[in-house]
């Protein structure tokens, strides 16, 4: 699937004017890091970074992560990007943008399934820290949090362009099934996948991207077991997190959603597509 084309445009004399002109005691060179789905993000000097969104879609998700991240950094051990001040409209962007810490590292997505171990125990920690009752208020998202049979039609329709549909209809069939979530909306990352995360050395970072923060079961954070994780590192990461059998059977239905719209979407971005190869092989494990 192509990237969608940006709705503003945005080069690094646009971003350098409105550091300029908005945060001047934090002006230094700007370096471009991603021209992104949603999102253009340029490095500030060393240690900040500059996120703005290319489309309209993208600015309630930065005006969340501005509101919810400071508050959710104080119940988790593992950096989160919490910005370090915030921007508005100007210079003729026309919408609100952060700057964010710059975080040394390589994510996940850039280390083989098996040298990924080291950040289990420290995944299912912030996963143990973030899932807490959120507030009414808190963001809404109606693809993440939801039971599962609310995927029910996108997953098969995903599944009609995937090669082993045979094998994954039915598990997926079987895990949609499961009892729904019935606790508290607990905190939601939303996108747990290895690209947002980021190790220093075997070690975890950070944790990146809150675009898809929101709350409800928590079944779709410990997706990541299957996404990020062999079957060796699951375990552990599973004896780190609180989820009862139907809550992590629900957690592999999430991660074979992921993983089929990972497998059918990610034709021009072969690391996305290895990575949704990786979950459809692991939640056919176990």
């Amino acid at each position: 699937m192509n990237t969608p084309a940006a709705e503003v445009g945005i080069d690094d004399d646009l971003v350098d004017r409105l550091v300029r002109g908005q945060h001047p005691d934090l002006a230094g060179p700007l370096t471009l890091v991603a021209n992104g789905w949603d999102n253009v993000v340029y490095r500030l000097g060393a240690d900040l970074s500059v996120r703005l969104p290319r489309r309209r879609v993208a600015v309630d998700l930065i005006v969340n992560e501005q509101r919810w991240l400071p508050v959710l950094a104080g119940h988790v051990e593992v950096a989160l990007p919490v910005p370090v001040r915030t921007g508005v409209p100007g210079e003729g962007y026309p919408w609100p943008w952060t700057i964010a810490p710059w975080f040394e590292g390589r994510t996940a997505a850039d280390v083989p399934p098996s040298g990924r171990s080291g950040i289990a125990v420290p995944l299912a920690g912030f996963m143990t820290g973030l899932h807490r009752p959120a507030p009414p208020d808190a963001p809404r998202n109606p693809f993440r949090g939801v039971p599962l049979a609310a995927r029910d039609e996108a997953v098969r329709q995903r599944l009609r362009s995937i090669p082993r549909s045979a094998e994954l209809l039915p598990l997926w069939e079987k895990l949609a099934a499961l009892p729904p979530w019935q606790g508290p909306a607990l905190w939601l990352h939303g996108d747990p996948h290895p690209g947002n995360l980021l190790l220093d050395g075997e070690g975890l970072a950070a944790v990146l991207d809150f675009g898809d923060l929101t709350s409800g079961d928590p079944a779709t954070d410990l997706a990541a077991a299957w996404l990020v994780f062999d079957e060796h590192a699951r375990e552990v990461f599973r004896s780190g997190v609180d989820a009862d059998e139907v809550t992590w059977e629900r957690a592999r239905g999430w991660a074979l959603a992921m993983g089929t719209a990972l497998a059918a979407h990610s034709a021009d971005d072969p690391g996305m597509a290895a990575i949704g190869d990786h979950v459809l092989d692991q939640v056919l494990l176990a």
